[in-house]
């Protein structure tokens, strides 16, 4: 017969058990819990040394990640200013310019208002005197959304640009913007690229070919004759050289030289 003594030290005794059974599992738990935290953090930290890595966080090599189809800047972004200085007023503020293209698809000519976008053609014109726009391929063309044919990057890829940027203009005179945030950048019209960020503007720029619904965000500088528009119809009639929406144009458009003279 078991005593009430023997009973109490029975039950004590299972009592214990329990309790370091309990514990033990809390402590295997917490282990599992730490070991797929720290798998977790080893991601991660392996997933941001990769993307630092491949240049991710790189502003001189990437822009925002903006829909392609929703603006001219989104795969061509300006690099980042390398503290070169931009160049000093030499225009007259209240003349008209011209910027010409001799290109390999044919001659595209552009009018330029001093008055609207002073520091815009201050800027072209000090690049074109030093023939920074000699010999440079039009990089991208778009026909989804909106329709444009994106030129002045010296290295062709969409990430050049000067060394410096040159503030927004002329940013309202296309209108109130819809309730989309946008206005119509009306065909023949050349606006500055820019990385959707405000003053980022470099020497990249875009000849629209079709009335083309953007953000005012990029500024409207340059109006093309009818003989540029007729280059540019045909050079967007080709479209791009794998057939998609927007990418490099299948008929090479090579700057061969680039020019800017008051008229």
């Amino acid at each position: 017969m078991v005593t009430s003594d023997q009973r109490r030290r029975q039950l004590a005794k299972e009592k214990y058990e329990r309790q370091q059974k309990r514990r033990a599992e809390a402590r295997r738990k917490s282990r599992q819990r730490a070991a797929v935290i720290g798998a977790a953090v080893a991601v991660v930290v392996a997933t941001l040394v990769g993307l630092i890595v491949g240049g991710v966080f790189d502003k001189d090599k990437k822009d925002s990640a903006a829909d392609p189809s929703a603006s001219p800047s989104a795969s061509a972004s300006e690099p980042a200013p390398k503290q070169s200085p931009s160049p000093e007023m030499a225009i007259d503020q209240k003349a008209k310019y011209t910027f010409a293209l001799k290109t390999s698809a044919g001659d595209i000519n552009f009018t330029m208002d001093a008055a609207k976008t002073p520091q815009t053609v201050n800027s072209f014109k000090s690049l074109a005197d030093k023939g920074y726009f000699d010999n440079t391929k039009c990089h991208r063309l778009t026909s989804g959304g909106i329709f444009v044919l994106q030129c002045g990057d010296p290295e062709g890829t969409g990430r050049g640009g000067p060394g410096y940027n040159i503030p927004d203009e002329n940013l309202d005179s296309l209108g109130k913007a819809n309730e989309q945030g946008q206005v119509v950048y009306p065909a023949g019209t050349v606006a500055m690229a820019n990385t959707g960020q405000p003053g980022s503007g470099g020497s990249q720029f875009f000849l629209v070919y079709k009335d083309s619904p953007l953000a005012p965000s990029y500024t409207p500088f340059g109006k093309i004759d009818a003989a540029g528009m007729k280059a540019l119809e045909e050079i967007a009639k080709a479209g791009t050289v794998d057939g998609g929406q927007d990418g490099a144009p299948k008929t090479e458009v090579k700057i061969e030289k680039g020019t800017v003279t008051q008229n």
